[in-house]
């Protein structure tokens, strides 16, 4: 599974436990209200992973990464400057 997938996975977790635990804290003890209500909170995640426009998942995040890929070994190449000292 490639990474930006699990990152997507992770995403949609994070949303359902909050969406979970909020309303039980908030004394919703539905479970078919729960169940309906963490559905619902996947939604926003499911649908940011479809859009290839996405800046976070979708085409736009694989330029971005690719970018900072090469801005990170290039800075690794060039020494840092030395101090000068008094």
């Amino acid at each position: 599974m490639e990474q930006k997938h699990l990152d997507m996975l992770k995403s949609a977790i994070r949303h359902f436990a909050v969406t979970a635990v909020a309303l039980y804290a908030a004394g919703v003890t539905d479970i078919k209200a729960l169940a309906f209500a963490t559905a619902a909170a996947v939604v926003g995640p499911a649908i940011r992973g479809i859009d290839k426009k996405d800046p976070a998942f979708g085409l736009a995040a694989d330029l971005v990464t690719a970018e900072i890929d090469k801005l990170a070994k290039a800075s690794k190449k060039k020494p840092a400057p030395k101090k000068k000292t008094k």
